[in-house]
């Protein structure tokens, strides 16, 4: 896969997040756009990062800033899973454990090559407090290894204005 971007294809994912920046203040209450355009711009692989999410149906958004790592966050904050990642496997165990209808990929798999991390429950409740997000639809989230080693995973949605949480397998 190539993982570079040319200007034009900059350029604009650059004016999509400005855009959803703009509409969206309340995800980044204290930041400044150019700061951050200006850290993406020095960092082309974040660009294409962001950029990859918004091609699976994403709405990337910065939502805070990691002064360890001196990182901004951005989380998926379209308003339901993305088409692009929908109706996967948790991870790669999980798929070949499918003995019928095998989906087209895992979460764990799709979201390494993208290059980016899948929330934690907690990140996830850190979402829903940003807006109402998967009303219709379920997200996966970072399993823990203890549950994993008994074949399951977890996923989370919004239902009834309240987060869930649920096992899968």
């Amino acid at each position: 896969m190539n993982k570079q971007l040319t200007i034009e294809q900059q350029t604009e994912i650059l004016k999509t997040l400005k855009e959803r920046f703009e509409k969206n203040m309340n995800r980044h209450k204290g930041l400044e756009w150019n700061t951050i355009q200006t850290k993406l711009e020095a960092n082309p692989d974040k660009i294409f990062i962001l950029s990859e999410m918004e091609s699976t149906g994403g709405e990337p958004d910065v939502v805070g800033f990691n002064e360890e790592s001196n990182e901004y966050i951005f989380y998926d904050c379209s308003p339901e899973s993305p088409k692009g990642r929908r109706s996967f496997c948790y991870d790669l165990a999980a798929w070949e454990s499918r003995k019928e209808h095998k989906p087209e990929n895992n979460v764990i798999d799709l979201a390494s090559e993208i290059g980016i991390e899948i929330l934690t429950k907690e990140e996830y409740r850190e979402l829903q407090k940003l807006g109402t997000f998967d009303l219709k639809t379920s997200s996966w989230v970072k399993t823990p290894q203890d549950i994993r080693k008994l074949g399951g995973a977890i996923f989370c949605d919004r239902r009834y204005n309240t987060v869930f949480t649920y096992g899968g397998f």
